[in-house]
């Protein structure tokens, strides 16, 4: 039970740790720019 919870607190460490490095790294505007780039080919506009 013990060795559950500790594997659960590092899958949650690493996580936690990926998305600030995506933060750093700016990958947020990428994904904006994408699916922004997505919306307006599905409206016809782009």
């Amino acid at each position: 039970m013990k060795r559950k919870h500790i594997l659960r607190f590092f899958g949650l460490l690493c996580g936690a740790a990926l998305t600030v490095l995506g933060v750093l790294r700016g990958e947020p505007d990428t994904i904006l720019q994408k699916a922004v780039k997505l919306c307006l080919e599905c409206i016809g506009i782009g």
